[in-house]
């Protein structure tokens, strides 16, 4: 990692840390459109255990701990995960989630093949390259079980916010503190080679409103 990557990753990790400190659950408590989306899409497939990165204060978490399935929740804020178990324990339950603190620019701490299914909500649109990225889902297919799914969300070019703001390269930019990585489709048909992409969904989320795409792609039997 450059030195300039370095002092932009760990200015994120602060910033998210700091954050969460300010604003404990500042997402609520209400699941995301996308984790709600993807609870279905584990269930048909029949998945039980779920790997949520970048889990931040637990909604999603929490949201598919509730429907049933096991879940180990990632995050680079310790903070964050804090808050999430915390919530877990008051919801009864604690004994289908665990937490772990993890930069997704490293190793997942998972075995092979492991897991059913993975979720990460604007986790790949943060502050990493597209190398980065790229080495991202390499773990992800490599803890997946075959036959595996992944459903994230990104926010892509068409954002209001893409082009604007501090530009740090490679598509990233950085607006109120925080730094996206705004994806162009081409990126995402590359992430899906040796996959089946079976969706590339359009959609909008918030006041801005941010504009995302939610991907759902299936590792071969």
């Amino acid at each position: 990692m450059a030195d300039s990557d370095r002092e932009l990753a760990d200015a994120q990790r602060r910033h998210w840390q700091d954050t969460y400190t300010a604003h404990p659950g500042m997402y609520g408590e209400q699941p995301s459109a996308p984790a709600v989306h993807a609870a279905g899409v584990f269930r048909a497939a029949g998945a039980k255990d779920v790997l949520e990165l970048g889990a931040g204060h637990g909604r999603d978490a929490l949201h598919f701990a509730r429907q049933g399935f096991t879940v180990r929740a990632t995050d680079f804020s310790a903070t964050g995960l804090d808050q999430l178990a915390e919530a877990a324990r008051t919801q009864g339950v604690a004994e289908r989630v665990t937490t772990t603190v993890h930069d997704v620019r490293g190793p997942l701490p998972l075995p092979d093949a492991s897991v059913d299914a993975v979720f990460a909500h604007m986790l790949l649109c943060m502050a990493l390259s597209t190398q980065e990225i790229a080495t991202a889902v390499d773990e992800i297919r490599r803890v997946l079980r075959p036959g595996g799914v992944l459903v994230y969300t990104v926010r892509h070019t068409g954002d209001a916010h893409y082009g604007n703001g501090t530009a740090h390269g490679d598509d990233i930019y950085e607006h109120g503190g925080f730094a996206v990585h705004f994806f162009p489709r081409d990126l995402v048909d590359a992430l899906a080679d040796g996959w089946t992409l079976e969706e590339v969904h359009p959609f909008e989320e918030g006041d801005l409103p941010r504009r995302l795409w939610r991907v759902t792609q299936r590792l071969p039997r």
